[in-house]
């Protein structure tokens, strides 16, 4: 049994045949746009306006050494969820599940605001990141089927405009709620934008769609989230506080690889996987999806760490951090744009993941030099080095995939790259996070070491895991513990260096394939669940 809605223009429902994308207009086109658009906000604003914060946050509830599991919370289940939402929504159409993703945010945003401790920061992070994995995956997917390919760089600027605009106001808006009203308010701002995005969705998401028969695959869906949980908890917990070689560390290592070869095996006896082995066939998605992956290690290592840096090592206050990554933004801004309309005129995307990951490790070698007293334009610089890689990637990617698949499987296939790309970003916050932890202490000690007098004691782990503590430490405490800091960030930011290098080696194996220039170019399935969104 089928039911179908009138499109944005009111255009007679079952005009289009199922399994192929609907045509439209170029001003029915920026009115779905804008109803994506509101619920993008939202997830985007969060990465860049929790980043800023979380120094402050971590300092308050809990401690530095928990600061990676802030995030990693909310990447695990964001990630484990996107594949599903994906799915969800081929099946039951694009803007019911978008919006249901959207609610889910806001309760995790109301709670993560109330936590009273760190144990309630991570569990209601959690919450939070299960509705953000539906805001990204759903809205990349809807304009896979709203946007040929081809005309895609055409509308690059609206994308870019999304995050430019988080991303200059999140920390800066960050930054100015935990220096004023408290950070608890860079949770609660997004309830009224939660809700200005409802109402748009609901107003601009008025889609075509064929609802059918389905079965949710929630045996795959519960695996994959059993094996991302049990790997992340063994890099970000019992390796990092009980040794990497540790028989219950190594047995959530096992289980995870283990939980993950089983979720393979379910995915391919399932009659709707949540991500269609077949898809792996295809060489395009494969690469895509490693290059993702590696290049999602670097890329939240860098956002996460940088604004510790600035707080940490510079005493820089949240908002004056916001405003120094603002070279970042206009690296992704400046580049995304540039990349988005030489695809479309061109009609060639494969030099840019290769030009990104070059432009991402020299970014990233770069912030590896940073010292105690280097000057700010460095930083700038090696900021704008980096946001430029990043955006000659972000959107790169992603045309390439949704170009290569069937029609039947852009949402699937769109929220894979979501989901493999945060998985590269859990896994390489909880490596950093490591990283950090055991550098830090290393560093620390060699400080110390020979250091005799209560000048020259060993501070206790309160007064270096507090970003405001640290800079009210007496001389000389306060420089031996800055500079084992710039060393520990030293460390991390060399480890991101060669993931990068082994995502320009992946790059390099990516096909290039004609883009698609119009709808009549899809492959068409009878059973294509038709879809407007995005």
């Amino acid at each position: 049994m089928s039911q179908t809605t009138a499109g944005p223009a009111g255009a007679p429902a079952g005009q289009e045949g199922a399994g192929a994308p609907v045509q439209l207009s170029h001003r029915e086109i920026l009115v779905v746009l804008g109803g994506l658009m509101t619920g993008m906000l939202l997830a985007a604003l969060d990465q860049s306006i929790v980043g800023t914060a979380l120094p402050r946050i971590v300092s308050e509830l809990g401690g530095l050494d928990k600061l990676s599991w802030v995030v990693t919370a909310y990447l695990l289940t964001s990630t484990a969820a996107t594949p599903l939402w994906g799915k969800i929504s081929d099946l039951y159409g694009r803007r019911l599940i978008f919006q249901a993703a959207i609610v889910t945010f806001l309760i995790g945003s109301a709670l993560s605001g109330a936590a009273q401790n760190m144990t309630e920061m991570i569990g209601f992070r959690a919450v939070q990141g299960l509705g953000a994995g539906g805001l990204m995956s759903i809205a990349f997917a809807t304009i896979g089927d709203v946007i040929p390919p081809r005309e895609r760089g055409r509308y690059q600027g609206y994308f870019a405009a999304v995050f430019g605009t988080s991303a200059v106001v999140g920390p800066l808006l960050g930054g100015w709620l935990t220096d004023g009203p408290g950070w608890r308010w860079i949770f609660y701002i997004n309830i009224p934008i939660g809700a200005a995005a409802l109402v748009a969705t609901s107003w601009a998401l008025r889609m075509r769609t064929t609802r059918q028969q389905h079965r949710i695959d929630y045996l795959g869906a519960t695996i994959i989230v059993a094996s991302v949980s049990s790997i992340l908890l063994y890099l970000d917990w019992r390796g990092q506080d009980y040794g990497w070689t540790e028989a219950y560390a190594l047995g959530l290592l096992i289980a995870g690889i283990l939980l993950a070869v089983l979720f393979v095996a379910v995915e391919l006896r399932a009659s709707e996987p949540i991500i269609p082995m077949r898809l792996f066939q295809n060489s395009i998605f494969s690469v895509a999806n490693i290059y993702g992956f590696i290049a999602g290690m670097a890329m939240f290592g860098a956002i996460i760490f940088l604004p510790l840096y600035l707080q940490a090592v510079k005493g820089y206050s949240p908002t004056k951090s916001g405003l120094a990554l603002l070279p970042v933004i206009i690296g992704i801004f400046a580049t995304s744009i540039t990349s988005g309309r030489l695809i479309s005129r061109t009609g060639r995307y494969r030099i840019w993941p290769i030009v990104g990951a070059i432009v991402m490790t020299v970014a990233m070698w770069l912030f590896s030099t940073l010292h105690v007293d280097s000057p700010y334009a460095l930083l700038g610089a090696a900021g704008f080095v980096f946001g430029a890689g990043l955006g000659f990637t972000m959107q790169t990617i992603l045309v390439a995939v949704q170009n290569s698949v069937d029609f039947r499987d852009m949402g699937s296939a769109t929220s894979a790259v979501t989901f493999f790309r945060s998985m590269g970003g859990a896994v390489g916050t909880a490596v950093f996070g490591a990283v950090l932890s055991t550098r830090l202490a290393h560093h620390l000690t060699e400080q110390f070491a020979g250091q005799v007098g209560a000048g020259g004691a060993l501070p206790s782990g309160a007064a270096t895991e507090n970003v405001k503590a640290i800079q009210e430490l007496p001389e000389p405490i306060k420089g031996h513990v800055l500079e084992a800091f710039t060393r520990a960030l030293h460390d991390v930011f060399l480890v991101g260096v060669p993931f990068l290098l082994l995502a320009l080696v992946v790059a390099f194996f990516l096909k290039e394939i004609p883009l698609r220039g119009g709808p009549s170019s899809h492959a068409s399935t009878a059973t294509e669940p038709e879809t407007l969104v995005d």
